[in-house]
C-alpha cells in the first residue's frame, strides 16, 4: 500500500550518517510516529508520481532509482498438514539517501538504503516474532535487479525462478532467516497483475504529486517450509505482493491508514485502504479494488465502502488498535466481518505499527464466504 511512505523518517534520521560512513552500515534503534515519518526529508530533485504511465514488464519489478521510496512487500497465511495455521509478512524496502548516481568513489558509498522487515505469526501458539534489519547499497549487501528478478537485503531474498513469465511475473523464491525463525517458500502467480487506482496512479492526497505508482499481485499459491525454534512445517496457502514507487507524503489531515488484503475462498480477492483523518473520519481518496477468479478488477472509491470498528486491543506498549471490523460495498452485494487471528500482531521497530494476519466471514451476493488476509494500521501508536 502506498502509504508505506513511513519509511521517509528514517531518512531524515540515517541519511547525513549513511551518505558520509566507510565503514559497515550502524545499527538503527530509534522510533518515531508516524507524523514524523511522512513529514520529513528533502524531495527536491526526485521524480513524482503525476500522471498514469506505461507499466513495462519485467522492468518495473525492478528499481526506480529516480523515486525516493519503493518497497516489495509480501504478505500470507499458511496452513501444516495439522492445520496449524501461520502468517507472515516480508518486505523490503528502497529508501533514496540522495538523487541522482553516487559520485564519491567510496567501495562503502551509496546513496540507496534498504530496510527489510520480516515476522510470523503462530496462531496456535499465540507467538508473534518480528524483526527489522538495514542495509546501504554497496558492496553488494542489498539490491535489487529486474531480469533475472531479485530483491535482497543481505540474506533476505525473492528471486525468480522460472524461465518462463505467468501474468507478466515469473514464480518466486521467498527466503528470510533471523535468529531460530526462517521462511522459505515458493510463490506461483495465479492471476494477472492488478493496477492499483486509476491505471497504476494511487492519489493519496490532494495536490499533484502526492500519489504513487502501484500494481499488486492478489493471489500467490505459496508452499514451502517455515521454522520456529528448532521445529520445522511444511506448509501451504496464499500469499499477496504489493509493490509501489512514490515520492509522496500524506496530507496535513491525514494521521494514518488502515490497509486490507482478503483472499476469499470463492477466489475473490479485495484490497481497501482507509486514510484517516484527524477526527478518525475517512478521507474521500480512501479506494481499493476487488478483482474476481478470473483475475477481472472493479476500483472502488471511499462512497463505495463502509468500515465499521467493532471491538478493540491496548497495546501493552502504548496505543489503542482497532481488532474487529465489519466491511461493507453494498454495490457488489458484499458484507463481511474481519477479525484478527490473535491482537498481539504489533511491530515494535523504528515506526511501530500493527500488521497480522485476519480470518473473514460473511455474505457475498446472498452466498455465505469465508477466508483469510491481512491488515496494517498505522498511525495508532503515536
Amino acid at each position: 500500500m502506498a502509504l508505506r511512505i513511513l519509511i521517509l523518517g528514517l531518512v531524515v534520521l540515517v541519511a547525513a550518517m549513511l551518505i558520509k560512513q566507510t565503514g559497515p552500515t550502524p545499527e538503527v534503534q530509534a522510533s518515531i510516529s508516524v507524523f514524523e515519518a511522512l513529514s520529513g526529508g528533502d524531495t527536491s530533485g526526485y521524480a513524482r508520481a503525476i500522471s498514469p504511465r506505461e507499466f513495462i514488464f519485467p522492468a518495473d519489478h525492478g528499481a526506480h532509482p529516480g523515486f525516493k521510496t519503493e518497497w516489495w512487500y509480501y504478505t500470507g497465511n499458511l496452513s501444516n498438514s495439522e492445520n496449524e495455521r501461520f502468517g507472515f509478512q516480508f518486505t523490503i524496502f528502497r529508501i533514496g539517501l540522495a538523487p541522482g548516481a553516487d559520485h564519491s568513489g567510496s567501495d562503502w558509498s551509496a546513496n540507496q538504503m534498504y530496510m527489510g522487515h520480516f515476522a510470523l505469526s503462530d496462531v496456535e501458539k499465540r507467538d508473534f516474532y518480528f524483526f527489522e534489519r538495514f542495509s546501504r547499497a554497496a558492496q553488494g549487501l542489498a539490491g535489487v535487479q529486474a531480469d533475472p528478478f531479485q530483491v535482497w537485503l543481505e540474506d533476505w531474498q525473492v528471486s525468480g525462478i522460472e524461465d518462463t513469465d505467468k501474468f507478466q511475473m515469473l514464480d518466486q523464491k521467498l527466503i528470510a532467516k533471523e535468529d531460530d525463525v526462517a521462511l522459505e517458500l515458493t510463490l506461483e502467480n495465479t492471476k494477472p497483475i492488478v493496477l492499483q487506482g486509476k491505471n497504476g496512479l494511487s492519489q493519496k492526497a490532494e495536490g499533484s504529486g502526492n500519489a504513487s505508482y502501484y500494481y499488486s499481485l492478489t493471489r500467490l499459491r505459496a508452499s514451502g517450509e517455515i521454522t520456529l525454534n528448532g521445529e520445522r512445517h511444511e506448509v501451504s496457502g496464499n500469499a499477496w505482493m504489493d509493490r509501489e514507487w512514490s515520492t509522496s507524503v500524506l496530507g496535513s489531515d491525514q494521521v494514518g491508514w488502515d490497509w486490507f488484503s482478503l483472499q476469499f475462498d470463492n477466489g475473490h480477492d479485495l484490497m481497501y485502504y482507509q486514510l484517516r483523518r484527524e477526527d478518525g473520519s475517512a478521507h474521500p481518496l480512501s479506494k481499493g479494488t476487488l478483482v474476481n477468479p478470473q483475475g477481472e478488477s472493479a476500483g472502488l472509491t471511499a462512497s463505495d465502502v463502509t468500515l465499521e470498528v467493532l471491538d478493540h486491543w491496548e497495546s501493552p506498549l502504548s496505543g489503542r488498535y482497532p481488532v474487529k471490523w465489519r466491511l461493507e460495498i453494498p454495490s457488489k452485494s458484499l458484507a463481511l466481518t474481519i477479525t484478527p487471528v490473535m491482537p498481539e500482531q504489533e511491530l515494535d521497530v523504528s515506526v511501530r505499527y500493527w500488521e497480522g494476519a485476519v480470518l473473514i466471514e460473511g455474505q457475498q451476493a446472498g452466498q455465505k464466504v469465508s477466508g483469510r488476509g491481512y491488515v496494517e494500521m498505522t498511525g495508532y501508536a503515536d
